[in-house]
């Protein structure tokens, strides 16, 4: 039973040892099959490189492009109507004038913000041109006691030597003319229009001087102590939507002044002033004026010319689709006795008059002060033209005055279309006439029987009169 016990044992443990060693190889077999599944590192191909040609992407660098906004609150101005801004609105100027990465550049009078600036001038020529853009209100010191004794007392705003410039905006220039116009000097504070001893200057709002391409668009312009806007040597100059005003009693406050200045469109503009809603000076030509409201005022004139026995020359003006209101005068030419040149090629077309003094005037004995003395020379008055102007007039004055020189006379006036009529009463007062050779092309109202025909003698043997 031993032996059998002891066999049976041998044969279980060999049994055992086999399954084991067969387990073993198995497993290791199976490893073995699972390796072999996976290719050699070696043969393994790489991911394809990007093509030189097709950079990666990535994101782009912004450029920044410099602004073409020159604020002035951003040079320092405060803008609360108090503080001095004349270095920071200088400044910004400057920024502006030397801007030279576009086509234009804008120096911004912001709205909502009042700056109060004394005296400057703002030079140049620019890099660019340059928009002074006004939103907000831009004022002056008040009055002279305010103004700095070091400025000049005769201008407050100058832009000189500007090509391609535009003062634009929503928002107001405002002179703050009242205590200049009160200075003892001025003619309605003594008694009859005299005047008293003190200082006299009195500065213009906006004096535009030597300069070309020049546009002032759609402002407000107030209180001017004397000249609202004044253009000296200016050639190409755009004005439209303008309303300047002034009280009627501001003396010598005309709303646009043009001296030595060509090409020039004045349109759709309102002006209301103390003087002449336009004055146009000697060395003007190639000047049209389009639908203008002027008055109270003294009307649209050409002059005064030949003061101080000094050479005029103005040609080609015309005014056209305009009313004047309330004026003591319409269109009027006014020289005085003494000078030489001529006045010539003027038209005055489609012009309502309302309650106007004396709305068609020529006066070559124009005289500022009394006592004035007669003289021979004259400026020489010729080819002007009033058509379809109507309208009333005061009463108490000829609507037609055409006062010319003694010794040269004005020739080929003519008038078509005219029926001006008293604004009060019915009497309707004859035009005057004196030395004025012309025609009237049709019936008038009142008729004008007082023109001289033809060209007088003195006119035709006279070969250098009228040279500019």
């Amino acid at each position: 039973m031993k032996k059998i016990s002891l066999l049976s044992f041998l044969f279980s443990f060999c049994f055992f040892v086999s399954l084991f060693v067969v387990s073993v190889q198995g497993r290791v077999h199976k490893h073995k099959d699972k390796r072999s599944r996976h290719p050699p590192t070696s043969h393994i191909s790489a991911p394809p490189l990007p093509s030189p040609s097709s950079p990666p992407e990535s994101s782009p660098i912004p450029v920044i492009k410099p602004s073409n906004i020159f604020n002035v609150l951003s040079y320092g101005a405060v803008g609360d109507g108090l503080t001095d801004e004349t270095a920071a609105i200088k400044s910004a100027w400057d920024s502006a004038c030397q801007f030279d990465s576009g086509p234009s550049a804008t120096l911004l009078i912001p709205q909502g913000h009042t700056f109060m600036m004394q005296s400057a001038i703002f030079n140049g020529p620019c890099q660019n041109k340059v928009i002074f853009q006004v939103d907000g209100i831009l004022m002056a010191p008040d009055g002279p006691e305010s103004w700095l004794k070091s400025n000049s007392k005769i201008q407050w705003l100058v832009f000189y030597r500007m090509n391609g410039f535009t003062i634009q905006g929503s928002g107001v220039i405002d002179g703050r003319g009242q205590k200049w116009w009160d200075l003892p000097c001025k003619p309605h504070k003594g008694v009859n229009g005299t005047t008293l001893p003190g200082p006299c200057d009195s500065p213009i709002a906006i004096r535009i001087f030597m300069c070309t391409d020049v546009a002032l668009k759609g402002l407000k312009i107030l209180n001017s102590p004397q000249f609202n806007v004044k253009f000296d040597n200016c050639h190409g100059v755009h004005i439209d939507s303008l309303k300047i005003t002034a009280p009627g009693r501001s003396p010598n406050t005309d709303g646009i002044h043009i001296s030595t200045t060509d090409n020039v469109e004045i349109f759709n503009s309102v002006v209301a002033t103390g003087d002449d809603c336009v004055s146009i000076s000697t060395g003007c030509h190639n000047v049209d004026i389009r639908n203008i409201t002027c008055g109270p005022s003294h009307g649209i004139s050409i002059g005064s010319l030949g003061n101080h026995n000094s050479r005029a020359c103005v040609s080609n003006i015309s005014v056209t689709d305009s009313v004047i209101k309330y004026s003591d005068n319409g269109v009027r030419i006014k020289t005085y006795q003494g000078g030489f040149g001529s006045v010539s090629g003027i038209t005055f077309n489609n012009i309502h008059m309302d309650t106007v003094r004396n709305p068609l005037i020529i006066d070559q004995y124009y005289c500022e002060a009394h006592g004035c003395s007669n003289q021979t020379a004259a400026v020489f008055v010729s080819d002007i033209s009033y058509t379809n102007i109507k309208g009333t007039y005061d009463y108490r004055f000829p609507p037609m005055h055409f006062g010319c020189s003694d010794s040269i006379p004005c020739t080929n006036l003519t008038l078509s279309d005219i029926e001006l009529l008293p604004s009060e009463g019915e009497f309707v007062r004859d035009p005057f006439c004196w030395n004025a050779y012309g025609a009237s092309q049709t019936l008038t109202i009142p008729p004008v029987f007082c023109l001289q025909e033809g060209v007088p003698r003195s006119i035709l043997e006279n070969d250098l009169l009228g040279q500019c």
